[in-house]
């Protein structure tokens, strides 16, 4: 029988899942568009459309088999599937994480000024930006490629004590040496990433309140300035790293819970998916609301006059 709260969740989650896979399959389709127009696309562009499509795998593998079995359907994958489904979850999240965080690095670089450390890497960056980003899909293939020895079909181990139902999946928890370590390797690189977002960010931040500072002497008569394109831009991607970073660690705290604790786990996983998904899920309308005033960053349809 489908308790009312199952029910709620997997409504929520479905309006959750049809919104991300709507907002991030606009933007790729955009892109699509554009590559067949060949038009000239500058390389935060690039960033943007590898991340759409992370973010689009991430809610395909996370949130869709998360919603159908709160909607009373558990045991819908056979092994293999559970394998592919987990292992394409965990590489679109780390993908989706690095992406980011080029994203905000090369914003770093694009508003700090020639003369300084960020500026002098600015024309190195834009031509390693393609290898950038796959160089972060080749990485998380072979970091997860241990993921599918650790994960089974839930009938297949219903019974098993040191085993996490996802619903849909099972999760091996393993105390050995060999795991403490894959998963230390694993931290190491979220914590590289999540690092170089911080500092990116403090650096944006702060090229943005010397700039507001200066401008402040120089403003004109007009009752409203209006903000440039680049700072509108700027201030999307911060938007962007503090959705992230929020997620992430709200998420993270609930899959600790529902490791360590004895009680029940099924609510934790529920929360840590609903709290996951809001980032691939906002992350596109914040990119297309910024389209007004920045389209020439990120979404480019009309190209420079």
């Amino acid at each position: 029988i489908m308790l009312p709260e199952n029910m709620a969740i997997g409504i929520f989650l479905s309006l959750q899942n049809a919104l991300g896979i709507l907002g991030n399959s606009l933007i790729l389709c955009h892109y699509v568009f554009l590559v067949f127009t060949r038009k000239n696309l500058m390389p935060k562009d690039l960033i943007i459309r590898h991340l759409a499509f992370a973010n689009f795998l991430l809610i395909i593998s996370k949130g869709i088999p998360q919603t159908i079995s709160e909607f009373g359907l558990e045991y819908f994958l056979d092994d293999m599937g559970c394998k592919l489904v987990m292992y394409i979850y965990r590489v679109s999240r780390g993908v989706s994480l690095h992406t980011l965080g080029l994203l905000s690095c090369f914003q770093a670089l694009t508003i700090s000024p020639s003369n300084s450390r960020w500026g002098n890497l600015r024309y190195s960056a834009t031509k390693h930006m393609s290898p950038s980003c796959l160089l972060s899909w080749l990485l998380h293939l072979l970091l997860n490629a241990v993921t599918p020895a650790r994960v089974a079909a839930p009938s297949y181990h219903k019974n098993g004590t040191n085993t996490g139902d996802y619903g849909y999946c099972s999760w091996f928890h393993s105390g050995t040496m060999a795991t403490i370590l894959y998963m230390a390797v694993l931290c190491m690189s979220d914590g590289l990433c999540l690092a170089l977002m911080a500092y990116s960010s403090v650096t944006m931040v702060n090229i943005l309140y010397r700039h507001r500072r200066q401008v402040k002497y120089i403003q004109t008569a007009q009752p409203s300035p209006r903000v440039s394109p680049v700072a509108r831009a700027t201030q999307a991607i911060l938007i962007l790293v503090c959705t992230f970073v929020s997620c992430y660690f709200v998420s993270s705290i609930f899959l600790v819970f529902m490791t360590y604790s004895n009680g029940p786990r099924r609510r934790a996983i529920n929360m840590a998916t609903i709290i996951e998904i809001c980032f691939p899920t906002l992350c596109p309308f914040i990119l297309i609301s910024n389209n007004n005033s920045a389209t020439r960053l990120f979404l480019p349809t009309s190209r420079r006059r």
